[in-house]
């Protein structure tokens, strides 16, 4: 079960994660890969949990006025705000925008240009969960690739990461050129009030909550099922994962079977999990991956409403 846990502090970032790594805005981040490889370029991230889920989790870290370059995705990403304030916008030009701060959610839409920034006064954290085994390749818009091919880091035409103030371009491979023009028109695009209903605030989030007994209440984000129950999600939104909130002071859950790949991670709080005849303490930003049909119990005992992180495959 020990392969199955990742204590974030144990964890071991890459800090040149993608084509953008030495750009001004972009150097000071690090990009955390927990379960699956995630979309990292880098060849040498170092993955936590390897085995599939059907999905991925990573995390970055920033610090302020350094994030992501505008890119997109082939499958879904959602974004959970651990800590910071974080400026999100998008397009191909990412004229529009919106500020996220720690509770926050949101599900970027495939098929368009999303990027992120901390917009805050320190350090933040996000998480973010990605669909799919493998979530597939980065789309940058052009300006990225180029003025990255400034700082000497580049893609190849196989998606392989270069560093071509140290390395050859090897033989039989190319650079990567950047899209069109004609190809970025078929890119969507959304303007805030159309997003909105992939966005949910920590504010309202904390509304919306189902009881599973006394002392556990549950919020479905994404997806309509928790373990063998169905709920009404606030986002939806065909990702491929269900992502449910469990809050509680103290409280207790036992005898949960889950029948697909499912991981918890906690945002508050001191969670002990118990699996089967495995116990451990899920600090805040440690996860676990749940082997299926085994006996889970849950349990948090705190002076103030917690939160954990529940994905599991749809």
């Amino acid at each position: 079960m020990n392969n199955r846990l990742a204590k974030f502090e144990d964890l071991i970032p890459s800090t040149l994660p993608f084509v953008e790594g030495k750009l001004e805005g972009h150097k000071e981040r690090k990009n955390y890969s927990i379960v699956g490889p995630g979309v990292a370029e880098d060849s040498k991230q170092f993955v936590k949990i390897a085995m599939p889920h059907s999905f991925n989790l990573g995390a970055v870290s920033a610090m302020p006025k350094n994030g992501s370059g505008l890119h997109s995705h082939t499958t879904a990403e959602v974004f959970i705000i651990y800590s910071g304030k974080w400026k999100f916008y998008w397009g191909a030009e990412g004229k529009d925008e919106t500020i996220l701060s720690a509770g926050d959610i949101i599900s970027m839409p495939t098929n368009m240009f999303r990027a992120f920034e901390n917009a805050g006064d320190e350090e933040g954290l996000i998480f973010v969960v990605l669909g799919g085994d493998d979530p597939g390749i980065i789309t940058w818009i052009p300006s990225v690739l180029e003025k990255a091919k400034k700082t000497g880091m580049a893609l190849l035409n196989d998606n392989s990461l270069i560093d071509l103030s140290i390395n050859e371009i090897p033989k039989g491979k190319g650079i990567l050129e950047p899209i069109s023009k004609d190809e970025i028109k078929k890119f969507d695009n959304y303007k805030l009030n159309e997003l909105e209903k992939f966005i949910c605030k920590n504010n309202e989030i904390t509304k919306h909550v189902n009881k599973i007994n006394d002392n556990i209440n549950l919020i479905q984000i994404l997806g309509n099922k928790f373990e063998n129950k169905n709920y009404l999600p606030l986002i939806n939104q065909d990702t491929g994962f269900n992502l449910s909130i469990l809050k509680s002071i103290n409280g207790q859950i036992n005898n949960l079977k889950f029948e697909k790949s499912t991981i918890l991670f906690a945002r508050t709080g001191k969670w002990e999990i118990l699996i089967d005849n495995f116990q451990c303490i899920l600090n805040p930003k440690d996860t676990i991956s749940i082997p299926i049909n085994s006996n889970v119990s849950i349990k948090i005992n705190e002076n103030e409403n917690c939160y954990l992180n529940c994905v599991t495959q749809i």
